[in-house]
């Protein structure tokens, strides 16, 4: 039984507070609270996995140290595009005069943007808690930590200690910043959480990093005013974008105000109470405030996976096979804690519904097909394969653009920067690809991940009728284009 658990020897050393379980007498005062799934962290993993296992009519327990939501929903996806909604609100009323719309005196408050951003967080935050509930999932504030491979303990803010077992535990812990030791530890060098929870913006900013959360950042700041550098190591931003995605991206950005300094790290940096410097190649750089945005880590300390024979890899991400299933038949993972995970908030729910699924019984897998998307200005979505991947793997396609400035309702809009691009198969005329880069590309995305996920052909998804006057028309031409004929755009001389 439960209750008679004794922990190896080399157990027995505790560096926390947490209680011996190797007496009779502690088990039976702490008693196990058993379960059929216990789901580790309340993420975009987590929650929705117990949710998804509560549906399947198993008992569900779930663990979360901090808040409903995670990162994502509490200091990543939601709160940075409430501020980036105001701040790109502003933008276009700055603009507004070429639409005919003059604004004076026009001014922003960004207090009252954070206000907006904390009042939208916290009612999803609740929201996410009362989706739980409703489920019958029972809640368990605290940390968590692995006694073996069906059990875990966990310590309540207030030192108070519980007990849990099930036949499956499934990890969805997430993701922190990452930051470089080489950093000098200063309150004008912070991460992205730290950076939101601050209520004025800096006189001026130096993002480390030019990957999806630096340049999103840099673009929320710069439509508000404030002078930003990019410094990114690797030869442009973005390079998971195609080239003629990116020459788009970097146009706009530095219009904006944007410096984009790439090939070379930033060195010598150096934080005092009156701002942030360093060195790029030759040039000194330096900034009221330095926001580190080079990545992000598992974060996975505080589990201790190795008690329940959980490894890492080298990367210090757990390997899964593609039900969600560690290499411990009764633990899964999902999320950014996983090997080979893309980061994004929507691929961990997929995740977590499969991993759900098969600590149930059932037998799924996870969609190999998720679309990214880039909340900068411009926006950009992306799905599938990409050209310059194609194009590295010897592979032959095909590929067709549309630019919005051929486009009816971009043009009505005032919003013609940009386009759609699909990469097709030549031999099957398959969708392999797509990429979007301009305004709403983060919706239209989802129209070409439906395509390349159903395996439609070029000709298919060209045959399908678009609203008229709509963005999304753009792929219908596109589609067209691959084959040279595309309606709105005049053919080629060449």
């Amino acid at each position: 039984m439960w209750l008679l658990f004794r922990p190896n020897q080399a157990e027995t050393k505790r560096t926390d507070n947490r209680p011996q379980m190797n007496p009779i007498e502690t088990s039976c005062l702490n008693a196990i609270n058993t379960f059929d799934v216990i789901v580790i962290g309340a993420g975009p993993g987590g929650y929705p996995a117990a949710i998804r296992a509560a549906q399947l009519g198993k008992r569900v327990a779930i663990i979360e140290k901090e808040r409903f939501g995670g990162t994502c929903l509490n200091w990543g996806c939601i709160p940075t595009k409430a501020l980036i909604a105001s701040s790109e609100r502003y933008l276009h009323a700055k603009g507004g005069a070429s639409l005919g719309v003059i604004v004076q005196g026009l001014s922003f408050d960004y207090a009252k943007m954070v206000a907006r951003k904390n009042e939208i967080v916290s009612r999803l935050n609740a929201g996410v808690e009362g989706l739980l509930k409703a489920a019958g999932v029972s809640i368990f504030r605290g940390t968590a930590r692995f006694e073996d491979s069906r059990r875990v303990s966990v310590v309540a803010p207030d030192g108070a200690v519980s007990w849990l077992s099930a036949p499956a535990i499934i990890v969805a812990t997430g993701s922190v910043s990452a930051m470089p030791g080489f950093l000098p530890p200063h309150p004008r060098v912070v991460e992205s959480r730290a950076f939101l929870d601050r209520s004025t913006l800096p006189a001026s900013l130096l993002v480390l990093g030019g990957g999806v959360i630096g340049c999103e950042f840099a673009c929320m700041a710069a439509a508000l005013g404030v002078p930003v550098t990019i410094i990114e190591m690797l030869d442009d931003i973005l390079m998971v974008l195609d080239t003629d995605v990116r020459r788009v991206l970097r146009r706009r950005m530095e219009t904006m105000g944007i410096t984009l300094l790439t090939g070379a790290p930033l060195t010598g940096i150096t934080a005092t109470d009156r701002g942030v410097s360093g060195t790029f190649k030759e040039q000194t750089v330096s900034g009221d405030l330095l926001l580190v945005a080079v990545g992000r880590k598992p974060d996975l300390a505080d589990l201790e996976l190795s008690r329940a024979g959980v490894q890492v890899d080298a990367r210090g991400q757990i390997p899964v096979d593609a039900h969600c299933r560690t290499a411990v038949a009764s633990v899964f993972a999902v999320g950014d804690i996983t090997a080979g995970s893309i980061q994004l908030a929507h691929a961990a729910t997929a995740q977590g519904i499969v991993a759900a699924e098969n600590a149930a019984g059932l037998r799924t897998g996870v969609e190999t097909i998720c679309p990214s998307c880039i909340f900068t200005l411009p926006e950009v979505g992306l799905v599938g394969l990409s050209e310059a991947q194609a194009k590295g793997a010897g592979r032959a396609i095909l590929t067709g653009v549309f630019p919005f400035a051929a486009l009816g309702k971009a043009m009505a809009a005032g919003e013609t920067e940009g386009f759609v691009k699909w990469i097709a198969d030549p031999v099957t005329d398959q969708l392999l690809g797509a990429q979007a880069v301009g305004a709403h590309a983060t919706e239209l995305i989802a129209e070409a991940a439906t395509a390349i996920r159903n395996q439609l052909t070029v000709e298919e998804l060209g045959r399908t009728i678009q609203c008229h006057p709509t963005f999304a028309e753009a792929w219908l031409e596109a589609a067209h284009a691959v084959h040279g004929a595309c309606i709105h755009l005049p053919k080629r001389t060449s």
